[in-house]
């Protein structure tokens, strides 16, 4: 067999029919074989271990009727034997193995009556049935019975040393082949079938990253362009030069928004936290909500950096969502070395996103505002791949607080945030876009419609 299969990669890094994350060589498709394929190397060999014993019977003349019993019991014999290859024989119960066992062994023994030492190459397939069938010592025990009653037959027959080591060797070594094909033939099919379980695992992931990116952002894009348009309605009239500024402004977060969709097909985007606090800064502005924003220094990996910027567009996506709300404080805090233990342990340093607004109704439950929706799930999925944790839930006085906590070096890579994927050219333009350019705010927000911060 060719090296091992579980540590093949495709060109993204990404595993191709292998346990993810771990390092190996690619291994071609070619170099393994089909089922279909093993299988069939197996049954040739079989058949021609019923070959020479038939040979070995027609070696010593046998009459006409001896010549068509030793057909029948090849044929039974071998019957049993394709069973027992099988893979699926490997599940079966234990008193329909004892059965089957129990037949080859009757099937093996008897015909010594008539065909003498000419049969001698049957205790072989049933040696290696038995390794097949049984778990662990007692197989092997059994096995070894198997292969001693040939060299103590060979031994009662008085045949000279060569043949007794002939018979008994043949034993040891087709028992040991029958099973080490079958065997073989079972894990050719377990590859393949690991090989589909995993190529539909990965369309699965990506089909997750899509539905999550397209959340994150295209559904930012769009509620900002409702926001604008509501505005823009309302100055058309009354201020027409501020209007057409709005109208401009609408335009460019469309572009935006084409950019965005490119963005998500193409695999990976980053982020800048700085750029989407001042973005959210100002969109919360335009909404009317007062916001106090404090940011302290430090340095981001730029996983992490990306995961919190989402965390943080859609805490603001929430609030733009709840017309009750007025204030809203965002905080950025670097600290050196885990404050709380229980957010991220073992990690030298930690940066916290700490987001709370008001004006969130007093029946709104934590359980609720956490299993409602996708956007704080994914946000949670997101963190904690990156070795952190999100907390979200009302708190005191009518208000909600979401907080990220995350390693300022991710301790493990997303998928999604993967290095190796491609990064659109268009991230530089989406971190300096002006605040307010995304926002997952829902159409019906500033009609007082939303009753709740509900992802």
């Amino acid at each position: 067999m060719p090296t091992p299969f579980a540590g093949d990669e495709d060109q993204d890094g990404e595993p191709a029919g292998a346990t993810p994350g771990r390092p190996g060589q690619r291994l071609p498709e070619r170099h393994i074989p089909p089922p279909r394929l093993a299988r069939a190397v197996t049954v040739t060999v079989l058949v021609g271990y019923g070959a020479v014993t038939l040979l070995n019977v027609l070696r010593g003349h046998p009459r006409p009727g001896e010549t068509l019993a030793c057909l029948a019991s090849v044929a039974a014999v071998f019957t049993v034997q394709f069973v027992h290859s099988a893979p699926a024989s490997r599940h079966w119960p234990p008193r329909r193995k004892a059965f089957t066992l129990g037949l080859q062994a009757l099937l093996t023994y008897l015909p010594f009556l008539w065909f003498g030492i000419n049969w001698g190459s049957m205790a072989g397939p049933l040696a290696g049935s038995i390794l097949l069938m049984l778990p662990g010592l007692l197989g092997w025990l059994l096995y070894t019975l198997v292969c001693v009653s040939m060299l103590t037959y060979s031994l009662t027959l008085g045949l000279s040393v060569l043949d007794v080591c002939y018979f008994t060797i043949a034993s040891v070594l087709t028992g040991l082949v029958i099973f080490g094909l079958s065997r073989l033939t079972d894990l050719v099919q377990e590859v393949h079938a690991a090989r589909s379980e995993l190529a539909h695992l990965a369309v699965a992931n990506e089909r997750l990253r899509f539905a999550r990116d397209l959340h994150d952002l295209l559904g930012y894009s769009l509620s900002a362009i409702t926001l604008k348009s509501e505005l823009t309605h309302r100055l058309v009239l009354v201020r027409p030069a501020q209007a057409r500024e709005e109208i401009t402004s609408i335009l460019e977060i469309s572009r935006q928004a084409l950019s965005d969709v490119r963005v998500v097909a193409s695999g990976y985007r980053e982020m800048s936290l700085e750029a989407e606090v001042a973005s959210a800064e100002s969109m919360l502005a335009a909404a009317g909500i007062e916001a106090e924003v404090s940011v302290g220094g430090g340095r981001l990996h730029p996983v992490v950096g990306t995961v919190l910027a989402t965390a943080l567009r859609e805490g603001v996506t929430n609030i733009l969502r709840h017309s009750k709300v007025q204030h809203c404080w965002i905080t950025v805090a670097y600290e050196d070395g885990d404050a709380d233990p229980a957010d991220t342990p073992d990690v030298a340093g930690t940066v916290r996103l700490t987001l709370v607004n008001d004006g969130v109704p007093e029946r709104l439950s934590s359980r609720e505002e956490l299993n409602d929706g996708s956007g704080l799930g994914n946000l949670s999925t997101r963190l904690t791949e990156i070795g952190g944790r999100l907390a979200a839930g009302p708190v005191d006085g009518g208000r909600f607080r979401l907080v990220a906590t995350a390693p300022q070096t991710p301790l493990r890579r997303p998928d999604a945030a993967h290095p190796g994927k491609e990064t659109s050219p268009h991230n530089e333009q989406h971190h300096g876009q002006q605040p307010g350019d995304r926002s997952g705010a829902e159409s019906g927000h500033l009609d007082g419609q939303g009753e709740s911060q509900r992802c």
